[in-house]
């Protein structure tokens, strides 16, 4: 049955035991991040196979999939206060930034008998979550001491994912010297210093990478292979642990630029054509309720896609390396939000290789 991606779980347990070992090297705990493949536990495994001992989610929803899973588990994305109950239940770890919400956790982990650890998250100018004073920081710190039930482990920041900032030693050398804050304001040893997630990766190569440094939140480079803040190949790694598959409907020879009036499409815009005279298009059978049109990367390079709407993808084959018919697939690898995309939708369906 087409759509669907093929997951390959050994070109996916090679991606993390490559780079565990250089963090292993290095001192660096990895937190495998399982959000972009919706914390499916047949992938999820695979972490605790590769030795991770530690998987992060945004959404506890994909964190429930994963609750018999004997690994420490992480919420990355800050609680919401209608879910506090289960943030407590389901996450060993939570990352914040608001003094309010951790004096919900620790009211319900004081119910459920627990103590909830916490890394608090600073904001180095990507201006996605964290604390942006410092001094603001170190006041959640102080009144966070007071709280039972709750125990602040460590400090984070995030970089790329929003502002696109470039994570620089700069930005590691500044978590550092809170840490060394913390230390003297308030005698506190932290467990975690998260310098980010993939994008910071390229940094490891860096001499002047700090030693304190010890935590990293890492999903991309194990899906597809790359480190994002240059989109360079990690050595060694496969970038076609997901490849999707989806079959052809139509194939016939039609002009290049739609005959009429144009208005607007499904999707309230208004496309842009050029003219390039007939061309070979295909339709497959998938659109744009399962996957982003730019979250895909063609196998075959001579073909060309040129849009869809929600059921159906439009491609021009006319340049394509094999004669195409009505039945065969197109096969496309997957860039991460392609992979969010199809691991989304209930309509494609999951194979595992």
């Amino acid at each position: 049955m087409y759509p669907r991606v093929l997951i390959d779980l050994a070109k996916f347990r090679n991606n993390i035991e490559i780079v565990k070992k250089e963090m292993d090297d290095k001192g660096i705990e990895v937190f495998g991040v399982s959000k972009v493949f919706s914390g499916n536990p047949i992938i999820a495994k695979e972490y605790l196979n590769a030795g991770l001992k530690t998987i992060a989610e945004s959404r506890l929803d994909n964190l429930k999939k994963l609750n018999d899973m004997n690994i420490q588990k992480v919420l990355l994305r800050l609680p919401m206060h209608s879910e506090i109950e289960d943030v407590i239940r389901y996450s060993d770890i939570s990352l914040n930034s608001e003094l309010n919400t951790l004096k919900l956790l620790s009211q319900e982990a004081i119910k459920q008998g627990k103590v909830h650890n916490v890394i608090l998250m600073v904001d180095f100018g990507d201006l996605r979550e964290g604390i942006y004073e410092e001094e603001e920081l170190y006041s959640i710190i102080r009144n966070s001491l007071n709280l039972d039930g709750i125990k602040v482990i460590g400090i984070g920041t995030n970089l790329t994912c929003f502002g696109a900032v470039i994570p620089k030693i700069s930005h590691m050398n500044k978590l550092v010297n809170i840490k060394k804050e913390v230390k003297n304001r308030f005698d506190i040893e932290l467990d975690y210093i998260s310098g980010g997630n993939s994008s910071s990766y390229y940094l490891l190569g860096n001499d002047e990478f700090p030693q304190e440094i010890n935590n990293l939140r890492i999903g991309e480079i194990f899906v597809c292979g790359r480190e994002t803040a240059f989109g360079n190949r990690v050595k060694g790694t496969y970038d076609d642990v997901f490849v999707m598959e989806a079959e052809i409907i139509e194939l016939k020879v039609k002009p290049s630029f739609p005959i009429g009036e144009s208005g607007v499409d499904a999707f309230g815009n208004k496309p842009v054509y050029i003219d390039k005279g007939n061309m070979l298009r295909a339709i497959c059978a998938i659109g744009r309720q399962d996957v982003g049109i730019d979250g895909l990367i063609l196998i075959d390079e001579g073909i060309e896609i040129l849009g869809g709407s929600s059921d159906h993808m439009i491609l021009d084959v006319t340049g394509g390396k094999r004669q195409y018919k009505v039945g065969d697939t197109i096969k496309f690898k997957l860039k991460y939000g392609g992979i969010l995309g199809v691991m989304t939708s209930e309509y494609v369906k999951k194979i595992y290789v």
